[in-house]
Formats: C-alpha cells, structure tokens, sequence
C-alpha cells in the first residue's frame, strides 16, 4: 500500500463514519438550494435581500466553485449549508435532508458531516496545532486514544505531523490554514465548505493548499464547496461553477464551458482579468472600435476542444499570406483542460477577411475581434 493511501486510510478509521465513495453522475445532488430568498431586516424599510430565489445543485463528489463581487450573497449562500444562516423561503437539502428543519440537536449531528475552513483560520491560539484538530472530536465526546488515532494522520495527510506540538503563533500562513483544513476533516464530514480560504495565502502557498483540497477531494471522495473572489482558485480546482449577482445566480455550469463561453455580462467582467491574452499597452492604447482604409484587425484566436492541438497558426498564414503579424499569446489549463488564446493582427481588408472567415467556419476556430489599428 503507498504511503499516502495508508495516510488516508488511518484518517478516516475511528469511531466516526469515513465519507462515502463518490457516486454515479445519476446520483442526487449533495447540496441542493430550492427557490432560496434570505432576507435581513425586521421590517421592509430596512429590509435587504441577499438571496433572491436561488436554484442550485451540488453534484456529489465534486468541487463546486461559487464566484461573485464583493455583497453578492456568496457568504450568505454558504452559511446557509450548515445553518449558520436559515432561509426566509426555499428549501436548501444537504444529502437529502432539508437544513431548516432541523432542530438543535439536528443541527449538530449535520455540522460533524460538513467540515468547514475560513479566511483567517480561525485557529485557537492558546492550543497547539494538534489540540486545534482535537477540538471538534472531544466536543464529539472521543477518548483520548480515539483521538490520538484520528489527529495524527490528519497532520500527516497536511502535511504537518512535525509541527503537531507547535501554537498558530509558530505556523505561516499556509501552515495555519493546513491545521484548519486538518481540523476541518476530523468529524469524517461528507462536505466541505471553504470561504475565501485562500485570499489571506500569497500565491504560491494559495497554490499549495489547492493542491491539497484537490488530492483530499480525490483520495477521500469529498464534495467540496467553496467560495471565492479570485479567478485563479476556481479555475484551477472547480470541476463546476456558480456566477451570483445581486444574490441571484446568473449563470453555472462546468467551469470550463463558464469560462469559455460565458453568456453573462457579470461573468465575463469577472472573467476579463483571469482569460484572454494581454495586449501589449502601445497595442492596445491604439485601439478603435470601426476600421479606415489601410488598417488591420486584431483577432484574438481561441483554441480548445478539436482545436487545441491542430497546427491552426501556420494554416492560418498560409490562408492569408505573410502579412500576419503574432502580437502576443498564452497557454493554460481550465479545471484540467487546455485553452490557449492567441492574438493576431492582419488587413481589414474585404478579400482578407472573408478568406479568414471561411477559414474559421471551416477549422471551427473560435474568435474575437478586438478592434482595429492604423
């Protein structure tokens, strides 16, 4: 047995059930949001919504990003998943049971199944890193040796079974946020909900802890739900994504369907930093809207799908001729699949651009005319 298998494994032995393997596509949802308004106030003069109607589903065993602008209702919406916050209306059903009507007691019982890791870690700091993850098990009523047993291959599995003995004080940033994930995974939970976990992590620690959302997700068959401002996270680890505007979701899908033909506006404003090649300033400072004689059109070439792989460029060159200059280009992975994006430029001229349309309708090349320069 490989050692990270064995890891696993002891993490998830213990009085408490490990989580479930993950189930067929044909599966119910983990998390499924109904019809869900929230709102805040007492009266309707200073009544504000920040849920308005909320459908969404959760697929089991995945890594569902939800994405949106700061007051969009992203933390609301997931405070709602394990009754932090109760809807006004609607139903929200985690793993078949519906969260509002739960009683106290009921409420307990479903936050040991879904594990939960914040922006700030939310770290005891009079505890060592080991105490931090025994919290939740000896408020679960675990002995010692129980938790013995369950604590220490969860910092191995994070990667800190060195530092088990060491105060928050003592740990970076990232080791913080490892100890809550640890922590967070104690209870053998079904779900995990991250909020803005990495937005505290500079980019190569934010790197680290996906990567280890991502092989927990995989090796431990954990849904995982989270939530974020930063592009970047959910292209890298969402199998599917949420966009939420004005606490209503504006769009959803497999991320990289979202990210690749995102049909809202809020979504593409959101998307406009993260995809797409960035011209070079005295390029893009030049640009205009309308062509005149004598200029040429910048086109951003996409590439994905069939099209990833296809010697498409030279094709392209040899259609037109020599007169196509490559201004700038990238090539990147959303949710595991390749999307490159290219821009060139060439004559907007009549005979040019419609060998270039027949080009693109024939290869199934996707395009975007960025504008046009003298």
């Amino acid at each position: 047995m490989n050692p990270t298998n064995q890891t696993v494994q002891q993490a998830q032995a213990g009085s408490l059930s490990a989580p479930p393997e993950p189930l067929p596509n044909a599966a119910p949802p983990m998390v499924s949001f109904e019809a869900v308004t929230k709102r805040f106030g007492t009266n309707d003069e200073n009544q504000f919504t920040a849920l308005d109607g909320v459908d969404l589903s959760v697929a089991r065993g995945a890594i569902t990003g939800i994405i949106g602008r700061s007051g969009a209702g992203k933390s609301t919406l997931i405070r709602l998943v394990n009754g932090l916050e109760t809807a006004t209306s609607g139903r929200v059903v985690v793993d078949g049971i519906e969260v509002g009507g739960l009683s106290e007691t009921g409420l307990r019982d479903l936050r040991r199944q879904v594990g939960m890791i914040f922006q700030h870690f939310n770290l005891l700091s009079s505890r060592t890193a080991f105490e931090n993850v025994a919290l939740p098990l000896e408020i679960a009523g675990l002995d010692g040796k129980s938790i013995r047993d369950k604590v220490a291959p969860l910092l191995d599995l994070v990667g800190l079974g060195d530092k088990s003995n060491r105060y928050p004080a003592e740990l970076s940033g990232g080791q913080k946020q490892r100890v809550g994930i640890a922590r967070a995974l104690a209870t053998s939970p079904k779900l995990l909900l991250s909020d803005e976990a990495t937005s505290a992590l500079d980019p190569e620690t934010t790197q680290s802890i996906l990567d280890l959302l991502k092989r927990i997700n995989a090796e431990l068959g954990l849904t995982v739900l989270l939530i974020t401002h930063e592009m970047e996270v959910v292209k890298t680890i969402a199998s599917d994504v949420a966009v939420i505007d004005r606490g209503r979701i504006v769009e959803a899908g497999r991320t990289f369907d979202v990210f690749t033909g995102a049909k809202h506006d809020t979504t593409r404003s959101l998307l406009s930093a993260a995809l797409g090649t960035k011209l070079p300033e005295w390029v893009g400072s030049k640009l205009k809207p309308q062509p005149s004689i004598g200029d040429r059109v910048l086109v951003r070439l996409i590439f994905f799908g069939s099209t990833a792989f296809q010697p498409l460029t030279g094709r392209l060159v040899a259609e037109l001729g020599a007169d196509v200059n490559i201004l700038a280009g990238s090539i990147e992975e959303i949710a595991g699949e390749p999307y490159g994006s290219l821009v060139v430029a060439y004559p907007a001229d009549h005979a040019v651009l419609e060998r270039a349309n027949r080009f693109y309708a024939a290869t199934g090349l996707k395009t975007e005319v960025l504008g046009y320069v003298a």
